[in-house]
């Protein structure tokens, strides 16, 4: 009992460690527009960001619920070491994909982990395979099309809506709307990914006798997953908010608005209906339905389809990482020592590698200007039939970058 005390608190801050990277991971999908449009300084808005991703964390339980009760069953045998694995899966996952910059799902690696570990060490019998098609895999297609969908139609509304307002009102007006759909994409972060980290916890304490089958979180795991979250947010994962900012399409005020509140809407949505969705794909699908919805935006497709394959690979990559160290780690004690010895030097590796070129609050906007891309028939397609934005939207929002913007990477 002693051994599995110790292992049940290792898998616990393991967890909140995954949390931690969760945070970092993610800032950028509540603030990477707020940023890049200058409509907030970049550390206001990450600590605006790590705030509401607390107060997100106590809204609801449903998404903890699927993971501690929907994905693995609880009478399969499976042990706090086999989680320990896939939570070591999942991290690894995040830094590789922040070292590389790609916005891939803290999400997915997670469950990618959970599963990968679940199936090496106890079998494919232990995985509930229709709450993985109805509440990851679905989802996980859906989420960000109709997210994408919903930006573009929002950002041809905006555009709309506006065109006969003064110049000053237009740019102003759009970026305080900018600080509150970001604050709410925050908020909805909080009810969905740290919820995550908590049917994690509570799934570890389940099976090592220390909760009965089919428990909530406690309190007390609520609020360490809000809190490891919130500092992690805090931190900035400032590589991912600058692709997602400046890579994928130049945003504007009112597209930003769109972007964001088309994510928050979903997300929220998604977190009622207990839907592990990934807050990740859903943004990046917003961004790049608001830059299909301005007329004379661009999408950048080779950005795009860089992070597709990183979202396409997270599920089986974090999965095979965490079947290998699952494997070793239901040796024993001597297992789990080496597994957490050798994620812990290559941890250090991934952080040794940021450190030749770091990115933080003070350059996270600077970055080269991007040779002209071929839009492609999909851009140009769309942009045939959207609306132009008006003479007077398009003079505010020039005069209101000029000050901030140091690219040109329109083609």
């Amino acid at each position: 009992m002693e051994n599995i005390t110790l292992l049940i608190g290792i898998v616990i801050v393991t967890a909140l460690v995954f949390d931690f990277t969760n945070g970092f991971h993610d800032t950028a999908n509540a603030m990477a527009t707020t940023i890049s449009t200058g409509a907030l300084k970049p550390k206001t808005a990450v600590a605006m960001s790590a705030v509401l991703n607390l107060v997100g964390a106590f809204i609801s339980v449903e998404v903890a619920a699927t993971i501690s009760k929907g994905l693995i069953n609880e009478d399969s045998g499976i042990e706090p070491a086999v989680i320990f694995a896939g939570l070591v899966g999942a991290i690894l996952w995040n830094l590789l994909t922040w070292l590389a910059g790609l916005p891939s799902s803290s999400s997915h690696a997670l469950m990618g982990g959970l599963l990968g570990a679940t199936i090496a060490a106890v079998g494919i019998g232990a995985v509930s395979v229709s709450a993985v098609f109805m509440k990851v895999l679905i989802p996980a297609l859906v989420a960000p099309l109709v997210a994408g969908i919903a930006a573009m139609l929002a950002t041809r509304l905006t555009y709309r809506i506006s065109r006969n307002t003064e110049e000053g009102q237009v740019a102003k007006g759009y970026r305080a709307g900018q600080i509150a759909s970001a604050g709410l994409v925050s908020l909805a972060h909080g009810t969905n990914d740290a919820q995550k980290t908590m049917g994690v916890i509570t799934l570890a304490l389940i099976s090592g006798g220390v909760l009965g089958a089919d428990a909530d979180p406690p309190l007390w795991v609520i609020a360490s997953a809000g809190i490891a979250i919130a500092l992690g947010t805090y931190l900035g994962g400032w590589r991912i908010i600058r692709t997602m900012g400046k890579g994928l399409t130049d945003i504007r005020p009112a597209q930003g608005f769109a972007a964001q509140t088309s994510s928050a809407v979903t997300i929220l949505a998604s977190s009622h209906l207990g839907f592990a969705l990934s807050t990740t794909q859903v943004c990046s699908g917003s961004i790049m339905g608001c830059g299909l919805g301005r007329k004379g935006g661009v999408v950048r497709w080779s950005t795009a389809g860089r992070m597709v394959a990183a979202w396409g690979l997270t599920l089986p990559a974090a999965g095979l990482i965490a079947a290998g160290s699952a494997l070793l780690a239901i040796q024993g004690d001597w297992g789990v020592t080496v597994v957490a010895v050798v994620s812990a030097a290559a941890i250090a590796a991934i952080w040794f590698a940021s450190r030749r070129e770091p990115v933080d609050h003070t350059n996270v906007n600077d970055v080269e200007p991007a040779e002209a891309e071929d839009a492609g028939v999909v851009t140009a397609a769309v942009q045939a039939v959207s609306p132009p934005p008006t003479a007077a939207m398009e003079d505010a929002e020039k005069a209101s970058d000029a000050p901030a913007k140091t690219t040109v990477s329109a083609p």
